[in-house]
């Protein structure tokens, strides 16, 4: 890779020129820098280890030693017995619920139950 000729490098504006040229490194503070490299605990390292030897086994595998199973259902469906009633059931309340009271015929109520008369009172309060 070749260096870029003059003219194409940016222009640089003359104010900014000599405040860069008459720059002091002296004004600069003195720093200590650090590097900080954390490295991995043992504790990091043990589970790491675990997780490849997991990572391992899964790998290598082998379904061929499966045993053949036969799965027994434990939540069957419900028999023909059973979804007739809950069918009966919800048409009947199907049927309340879409009754239609206009159908009804107009009653007259009768009571039949009368008030005791003066002579049957007075009789009870005498015996």
């Amino acid at each position: 890779m070749a260096a870029p000729a003059l003219k194409d490098l940016p222009k640089v504006a003359e104010t900014l020129k000599s405040q860069l040229e008459s720059f002091d490194t002296e004004k600069l503070k003195n720093a200590n820098t650090q590097e900080k490299i954390i490295l991995p605990t043992a504790e990091d390292v043990a589970a790491e280890k675990t997780q490849k030897s997991l990572f391992a086994g899964i790998e290598s595998f082998n379904p061929s030693k499966l045993k053949h199973t036969e799965t027994q259902e434990k939540n069957p469906l419900p028999d023909k017995e059973a979804i007739e009633k809950e069918k009966e059931k919800n048409d009947f309340i199907a049927g309340i619920e879409n009754f239609d009271s206009k159908k009804l015929k107009h009653t007259e109520t009768c009571e039949k139950n009368p008030l005791p008369t003066k002579e049957i009172i007075e009789e009870e309060k005498r015996g």
